[in-house]
């Protein structure tokens, strides 16, 4: 049989996997876009790793130097997924309050 002190803390992982749950379904709907080569390339992406758009003006494309255009494309998208991790980082971190739990290596 649990204790009082083992059913707390199971009603409280509860909650947290519930308020993570919530989080990230919220995580869908948070967009953040980036941008390289001056803003000549725009990705935009949800805070759940989906890339949603990406804009190249047309000025960017040079026949002549397709691999700059890549290089642009690349790095808007390393961007664009490096603060959609800092802003999931974030909310999850929130929810997890400094929670140390064994074994989640929080």
């Amino acid at each position: 049989m649990a204790g009082p002190n083992q059913a707390q803390a199971l009603k409280q992982l509860q909650k947290m996997q519930a308020e993570m749950a919530r989080v990230q379904e919220e995580l869908k709907g948070d967009l953040v876009t980036a941008s390289a080569g001056g803003g000549a390339v725009k990705v935009t992406m949800s805070a759940d790793l989906k890339v949603t758009g990406v804009v190249i003006d047309a000025r960017a494309l040079d026949p002549d130097d397709v691999e700059m255009l890549q290089d642009m494309v690349a790095a808007a998208v390393n961007e664009a997924l490096r603060e959609a991790q800092d802003l999931q980082n974030s909310k999850m971190s929130r929810v997890m309050g400094g929670m140390n739990l064994p074994g989640l290596g929080l």
